[in-house]
C-alpha cells in the first residue's frame, strides 16, 4: 500500500490520543521542550506533521511552526485545532516537498523518517532538510533502533508491546531491511482490529551516513529527548545534526 493510502481517515482519528500514549504529558512536554530550545528564535518545519501533536504545544510556546504532510486527512484532522494562518501546511513528500522560506529547525518525530522505504529516498529527505536550513540550523530525528538481536535464527517477528487489549509486533525482512508494524487492538469480543504499517528500518550510523552525504554533522544523540545517554541498549534515539554554520 502506498504511504497515502495508509494514513486514510480512519487512521487519523485513531491517531490522535488525547492524555495517553505519544500525546501523555511526560512523553510529549520533553519533546517539545527540546524542540522549543533547538529552534531559538527561528522558525521551525516539521516534515510530516501529522494531526500536529508536537506542532500544536511547539507554537504555543512561540515557535513558529509550518509542515508537510501526505495525508489529506492528517491535514483535515489538524485543521480542527489550529487553521492556516497558525499552523501553514504544505502537501506533499517530506523527500521532495518545498516550504517557503528558510528555517533555523528541521524536525521529524515518532520514528516518521522510516516510512520512506528505500534508502534513496531517505537520503533525499536528509537534503530536503538541508535546503530548508538556514546555516548552523538543524535537522532532529526521533527514531527506534530495530530489534534484530531479539531475531533467532528462523524467527521473524518481534513482540514490542503487549497490553490490555493491544499486541503490537513487528515482523522482519532482513534482506531487504524492511519490517512491517502490525497493530492488534481487542476486547472481550471474537473480533480485532488490524492497523499495518511498512518501514524500512534505518541504524544510527546508516543514518549518519545519510546526513554525511546532506553536509550535516551530528551534534548529539540521546536516548530520549530528557537527554538519557544513548547506549548499546537503548531502544530508541533522538539524533540531532547541523549544517555548519560556515556553509
Amino acid at each position: 500500500m502506498r504511504q497515502e493510502e495508509i494514513w486514510d481517515a480512519d487512521a487519523a482519528r485513531r491517531y490522535d490520543t488525547p492524555g495517553s500514549g505519544m500525546f501523555a504529558p511526560e512523553v510529549l512536554e520533553p519533546a517539545v521542550e527540546r524542540l522549543a530550545e533547538l529552534a531559538g528564535d527561528g522558525r521551525a518545519l516539521e516534515f510530516a506533521i501529522g494531526t500536529g501533536r508536537v506542532a500544536l504545544p511547539l507554537a504555543e510556546r512561540g515557535v513558529p511552526v509550518t509542515g508537510v504532510e501526505l495525508s489529506p486527512p492528517m491535514i483535515d484532522r489538524l485543521r480542527t485545532k489550529a487553521d492556516e494562518a497558525t499552523i501553514p501546511v504544505i502537501v506533499g513528500d517530506m523527500a521532495t516537498a518545498t516550504a517557503p522560506g528558510k528555517y533555523t529547525l528541521v524536525y521529524l518525530v515518532f520514528n516518521t523518517i522510516s516510512n520512506l522505504l528505500t534508502q534513496a529516498e531517505q537520503v533525499a529527505c536528509f537534503r530536503n532538510a538541508a535546503r530548508h536550513l538556514t546555516p548552523g540550523g538543524r535537522f532532529v530525528i526521533e527514531l527506534w533502533v530495530p530489534e534484530l538481536r531479539k531475531l533467532p535464527p528462523g524467527q521473524q517477528a518481534t513482540v514490542w508491546h503487549s497490553d490490555t487489549g493491544y499486541i503490537g509486533l513487528d515482523t522482519y525482512d532482513v534482506l531487504r531491511q524492511h519490517v512491517v508494524s502490525h497493530h492488534f487492538r481487542f476486547d472481550d469480543s471474537r473480533r480485532a482490529q488490524l492497523f499495518r504499517s511498512p518501514h524500512r528500518y534505518i541504524w544510527p550510523a546508516e543514518l549518519d551516513l545519510m546526513a554525511q552525504l546532506a553536509g550535516f554533522e551530528l551534534e548529539s544523540r540521546h536516548a530520549d529527548w530528557a537527554g538519557a545517554d544513548f547506549t548499546a541498549e537503548s531502544r530508541s534515539h533522538v539524533s540531532v545534526y547541523r549544517i555548519p554554520a560556515g556553509r
